[in-house]
């Protein structure tokens, strides 16, 4: 496991420990999450913690041209009765996923300082 510095850099994700723990510490910044995220890495931490980066192996990988789509999500797709959009209300859908009251679970996993 590797302590992150201000350098911009995160250790092979081969080098993971068997829990899929990468690095700690580190920043949230931009271009830090750009390259977590382009390399199969990403934060979770608690309020008052240091970052952990996480690389899991295996992980959950989606490859669009072996995706099967069920019968009767066809029709849904055939009806076009959705809309699809990128980010219209980021703020506000991560300030309804703070805010949500969710049975069995004692905490979230976004920060409040968002």
């Amino acid at each position: 496991m590797f302590l992150l510095t201000d350098k911009l850099y995160f250790p092979p994700v081969t080098q993971t420990d068997e829990d899929g723990i990468l690095a700690i510490g580190g920043d949230l910044s931009t271009e830090r999450l750009l390259l977590a995220y382009r390399s199969g890495i990403f934060p979770w931490y608690s309020d008052d913690e240091p970052i952990i980066w996480w690389s899991p192996n295996p992980r959950f990988v989606l490859f669009p041209a072996d995706l099967k789509i069920s019968k009767s999500m066809q029709v849904v797709l055939k009806k076009q009765s959705y809309t699809f959009t990128i980010n219209k209300a980021f703020g506000e859908v991560i300030n309804h996923c703070k805010t949500i009251t969710r049975s069995g679970q004692d905490g979230m996993d976004i920060s409040r300082s968002y």
